[in-house]
């Protein structure tokens, strides 16, 4: 049975049926500039990072099959890396990274974007570990973060 939490402008579901983490945010700016802050590294180093400080290192290297490697300064020797499987601007990422699948999905809402982020677990040992090591709450911050970074790029 999945646990959310939810409030007006945010979701966050956890299923463990299906070994899934389901973000929802609403951002103030177009679909193509919410794309463009997942996907160039001069944006996405400035918003990643849980903590909110720009990252170490970014590269992105955006094709299927490209690799992207996000460096935190708080835990440099551990990176988040990956591969692109799908991209479909400005509306559809798909990565792997740490094991699990994530899936961006950038829907034009009003004058905003609709951002869901799925990140699916291969078993359910791989989502307990992700569910400890505290990856619901690394994203749910990082997408906070997003979501401040494009309302002040709007502004």
């Amino acid at each position: 049975m999945p646990a959310a939490e939810k409030t007006a402008v945010d979701a966050f579901d956890i299923d463990r049926a299906n070994f899934t983490i389901r973000f929802e945010r609403r951002l103030g700016a177009a679909p193509a500039a919410v794309f463009d802050a997942w996907t160039k590294p001069e944006e996405i180093s400035l918003w990643w990072d849980p903590e909110g400080r720009p990252l170490l290192h970014c590269e992105i290297d955006l094709r299927v099959g490209g690799r992207f490697a996000f460096a935190t300064r708080s835990h440099p020797e551990m990176p988040f890396t990956g591969s692109y499987q799908e991209i479909q601007p400005p509306g559809r990422l798909v990565f792997d990274g740490l094991g699990a699948i994530g899936t961006v999905l950038i829907v034009g809402e009003g004058a905003g974007t609709l951002l869901t982020v799925l990140i699916r677990c291969a078993s359910a040992e791989h989502f307990e570990q992700f569910l400890k090591i505290g990856v619901a709450k690394g994203t749910a911050q990082t997408l906070d973060n997003l979501v401040a970074f494009t309302g002040r790029r709007a502004a």
